[in-house]
């Protein structure tokens, strides 16, 4: 691919987060890690109070992306089938025969929303999907389209009836992104933008899956120094020898760390990774991969406070 054509999709990726904020006032950092999250292929988990327009946001990046999205309300009696989907039996002209009916996991974007409202065993089958990219029903292995993503939601504060997310599941996601409060500038206009008119703003497509597979494929192609590899690695051992971490974090989150720091380079127009890259994506790749020691809960301190200090 010449360099011309390099810059067309960079260009598309960038015209694709303007559409996105017409309808998503401020979270600019949110947003550019959920596209970091895109160009790394991997899959995210947004956590927030309610009210805060996860479910919105993730359902305009799908628009203005132009893939196929299907959403999913985790609730404690959904089951397993409910979201792969399940053998029926139809009427044919040769006589009744099984058929499988795909379930909503058969999309490219598949909102899982309040994830942690789902039993143990309805998580379960979240997980051959977001890691093997495949469901297996009756005995059958089914591909899941691509590109494919599993955003899923939380809600840290109303715990009752919740079931936490397992260090097999969360380890699943490449990204965890805090969506916090906007400021009182973009709130007015968040206000002003949905209290007038109909309460809708439209957004284009401007990002073809296809341009999406092959900025996926050119950001693996992105050269990392060995020094820098070597930070990355080393930042994530940190996580296992810290005294204020129980448990740290795996390789799977060096290789995260590497790979959306190769997407951010990619995002800003840049053709290497910079010590930048990597600080700005250690707190999302690592938060939800490290345990505290109670001494360091106890003093107060959260994991986004122990990352920043590794990193430090």
């Amino acid at each position: 691919m010449s360099e011309t054509d390099i810059d067309t999709i960079q260009g598309k990726i960038e015209d694709a987060r303007q559409e996105v904020g017409k309808r998503i006032v401020g979270q600019r950092e949110v947003l550019e890690q959920l596209f970091v999250c895109i160009l790394a292929d991997g899959n995210a988990l947004l956590e927030s109070n309610p009210g805060l327009g996860k479910t919105t946001m993730v359902r305009t990046v799908a628009e203005v992306t132009d893939l196929g999205f299907s959403r999913v309300q985790n609730t404690p009696d959904l089951m397993p089938s409910d979201i792969t989907g399940t053998e029926i039996i139809r009427e044919t002209e040769d006589g009744r025969e099984f058929v499988f009916e795909q379930g909503p996991i058969f999309a490219n974007v598949v909102l899982a929303d309040e994830i942690n409202r789902a039993t143990p065993k309805t998580q379960a089958a979240l997980l051959e999907a977001m890691q093997e990219r495949q469901v297996t029903a009756a005995g059958e292995t089914h591909q899941l389209p691509d590109p494919f993503f599993v955003l899923a939601t939380q809600n840290p504060l109303d715990q009752g009836g919740t079931y936490a997310l397992p260090e097999a599941q969360t380890d699943r996601f490449m990204l965890k992104l805090v969506v916090d409060y906007p400021g009182y500038d973009e709130e007015q206009d968040i206000v002003d933008i949905y209290t007038s008119g109909d309460g809708t703003v439209p957004v284009e497509p401007v990002l073809t899956r296809e341009e999406i597979r092959r900025a996926q494929e050119l950001v693996r192609e992105i050269p990392i120094s060995y020094d820098l590899r070597d930070r990355a690695i080393k930042l994530v051992r940190r996580t296992r020898e810290s005294e204020a971490i129980d448990f740290g974090a795996s390789p799977r989150a060096s290789m995260a760390l590497v790979v959306t720091a190769k997407a951010r380079a990619f995002l800003h127009g840049r053709n290497h990774v910079s010590e930048e890259d990597i600080a700005a994506l250690a707190t999302p790749v690592l938060r939800h991969r490290i345990i505290l020691d109670f001494r360091a809960e106890r003093e107060g301190l959260t994991p986004d406070d122990v990352i920043a200090s590794l990193v430090s």
